[in-house]
């Protein structure tokens, strides 16, 4: 497929506004026919389909429990407008002109089309083409092994000691790598890789390492993370942390709750062995834990405090997007039967709050953010912050305004994360904003 058309906006450019155009035009040509009683009809139709469309909405959302959690309004609003615009378009099929059949298949197909845009644009985390497709515009590389060397002990900050050079990149650079599953054999796709300005210099200097995980379903897709580190990047003198957008899912459709399990593999093995062990032996990474971050975003959120909170000898920080609070939150009753066998006690020890209780953890920073208007998410931050908390961690808990369960939570959580992180990573001067 062509570059250009991958790489088209489906959020806030033409192609939307003419989709809901054209959609706009064609219902209001199919809703009004002639004469009297085939009038009627179409309408009647049209009610018949939202009827559907809402019965639809309630078995798979709330007794299939399809979509995981509660969708949001706008989404359940375009579900019954495509559901009566199909009625409608059914009603034009009856006894009607050639013309008003063909407009009502195409209506169909428009409808369908529209629909489909108007939720993506709701949920924002697919502004293009190419992310919608799943497909990553940013170009494969193949790195080489870095120099090994003996980590020295850090005499200053990056932010003290950093001398940008005149030939300084504007922006950092986006790119996407294969790791292998040495250890874990895990089948993972490519992960995305974030290099800010400061590590595109020559003779650049070490820095520190992010980890990132999405959401499920979702994509190791790290536009969102180098838009807002461009940003502090930007207001730092381009230094910002590496980051690699690491996949845990393996399959985008399957909730594998960050364990090794034999149904799902070993995701778990994979990000805190392989993914730890491939960006040390290729990037130009800080060799310290205190440098080091696990973060993620819904699922990955999830998995971010679980690694935390098993693994604080490899982490030394922690952000938590609007995570579940705990493997397989959403539906816990066919975890425990599918993936535990029953066992409730085997469950509840990988749960975090549990595990955090059994640890202390006095070096460690954790940032846990979710949506103002997200409440379920909400209160699993506030309970995970809490708990982190009384282990011992540094713990900032940020609630984003009206950020719902999409795009706003995730920049929301990204922007008040590096806040809290910068200082932290020593990019920033202590205290500064």
């Amino acid at each position: 497929m062509d570059s250009s058309l991958l790489a088209l906006n489906i959020v806030e450019g033409p192609l939307i506004v003419v989709c809901y155009v054209l959609s706009a035009v064609c219902g209001a040509v199919l809703l009004l026919r002639r004469p009297r009683r085939a009038a009627v009809v179409t309408w009647l139709a049209g009610a018949a389909g939202a009827l559907v469309g809402a019965v639809v909405l309630l078995v798979a959302e709330r007794l299939l429990h399809a979509f995981g959690g509660p969708l949001g309004w706008h989404v359940r609003i375009w579900v019954l407008l495509f559901f009566a615009g199909l009625g409608v378009c059914g009603a034009n099929l009856r006894k009607s002109r050639p013309w008003r059949k063909v407009l009502a298949c195409v209506g169909a197909l428009l409808f369908a089309l529209t629909a489909t845009l108007g939720i993506n644009a709701f949920y924002g985390l697919h502004p293009t083409v190419a992310s919608f497709l799943g497909i990553s515009l940013a170009p494969k590389v193949d790195l080489e092994p870095v120099q090994p060397h003996t980590p020295a002990p850090r005499q200053a900050a990056l932010w003290e000691s950093w001398k940008p050079p005149a030939e300084l990149p504007a922006e950092g650079t986006t790119a996407q790598v294969v790791i292998p599953p040495t250890i874990s054999g895990f089948a993972s796709r490519p992960a995305g890789l974030y290099l800010p300005p400061a590590a595109q210099v020559p003779n650049p200097p070490a820095l520190p390492l992010v980890v990132l995980m999405m959401g499920q379903p979702g994509d190791p897709d790290p536009q969102y993370v180098a838009a807002v580190l461009n940003s502090y990047a930007s207001q730092h003198d381009g230094l910002a942390p590496i980051v690699v957008v690491a996949d845990q899912l393996g399959d985008p459709f399957v909730d594998n709750l960050c364990l090794d399990t034999p149904l799902h593999g070993r995701p778990e093995t994979f990000i805190n062995r392989d993914v730890v062990d491939w960006a040390r032996h290729h990037l130009n990474i800080i060799d310290d834990r205190k440098y080091w971050t696990i973060a993620g975003y819904s699922h990955g959120g999830q998995c971010a405090i679980s690694f935390a909170a098993k693994y604080p000898s490899t982490w030394g920080n922690v952000l938590d997007i609007s995570g579940e609070e705990y493997p397989g939150a959403e539906e816990p009753e066919a975890n425990l039967r599918e993936v535990f066998g029953g066992n409730q006690a085997a469950y509840d020890a990988v749960k975090p709050l549990n595990i955090m209780k059994q640890r202390t953890y006095p070096d460690m920073d954790a940032i846990f953010t979710a949506s103002t208007d997200d409440p379920v998410y909400l209160d699993a931050s506030r309970r995970l912050g809490a708990a982190a908390a009384a282990a011992g961690m540094t713990v900032t808990n940020y609630e984003v305004p009206n950020g719902g369960h999409v795009i706003g939570a995730l920049n929301g959580g990204l922007n008040k994360g590096f806040e809290v992180l910068y200082p932290r990573l020593g990019l920033s001067r202590p205290g500064a904003p």
